[in-house]
């Protein structure tokens, strides 16, 4: 069974590797959040960061004119600045989630960069062709210790019909008909009681 795949947009902070240039992208990227309506509750607040920024600045004015032990202050002036333009764009990414259609202009109107990733996540449940002609073998995931399996199968995912329970979070299915599609879900049963059924997957029978 194919592991289900996610398409996610990502923030991206591409901080410059020169130190000289991080104040002008940090001012551009405040310019950006400014009355911008899509981050009305910037986090941090952008008067904190502008008075980071404006720290930063001088020490770096300082460093330029060469005044001893200038570069010492300006480097503790730029982890606060990078702390800033971070907290920052976890807040954008923030509110790029919550418009998952419109992410990747809500991120670029921020003045950050985009990277469009597949996340791929594991499935509680996945089959495949059982040992024999007409049979199914199924794998779930553990829902703890002490727990049993419920089993059911359907060709049309309306009548479901029960398979042998287990204490282990596998089982084979037999006597389903070759070249017919059948569609699996399972439950984990705790000492909780029964927990809601799985995410179905399907395999056409061999």
């Amino acid at each position: 069974m194919a592991t289900p795949a996610i398409k996610h947009t990502s923030a991206v902070l591409k901080l410059p590797r020169r130190v000289k240039n991080i104040g002008s992208f940090a001012q551009a990227i405040l310019t950006a959040l400014t009355g911008n309506a899509s981050f009305p509750n910037p986090s941090p607040p952008l008067a904190t960061v502008e008075a980071d920024l404006a720290a930063f600045n001088t020490a770096e004015a300082a460093v330029l004119s060469r005044t001893k032990g200038a570069a010492q202050e300006r480097n503790v002036k730029l982890v606060t600045l990078r702390a800033d333009m971070d907290h920052l764009m976890a807040y954008v990414q923030q509110v790029a989630d919550a418009t998952p259609s419109s992410a990747a202009s809500i991120i670029e109107s921020a003045g950050l960069a985009v990277r469009k990733v597949t996340l791929h996540t594991k499935s509680d449940i996945s089959v495949e062709k059982g040992s024999v002609s007409g049979s199914a073998k199924l794998v779930a995931k553990s829902v703890g210790a002490r727990a049993s399996y419920e089993w059911q199968y359907s060709t049309d995912q309306k009548t479901w019909l029960n398979a042998p329970p287990t204490l282990q979070a596998k089982t084979e299915i037999d006597g389903l008909t070759a070249g017919t599609a059948y569609f699996f879900r399972f439950r984990g049963v705790t000492k909780a009681g029964p927990g809601d059924y799985s995410q179905v997957v399907t395999l056409l029978v061999a």
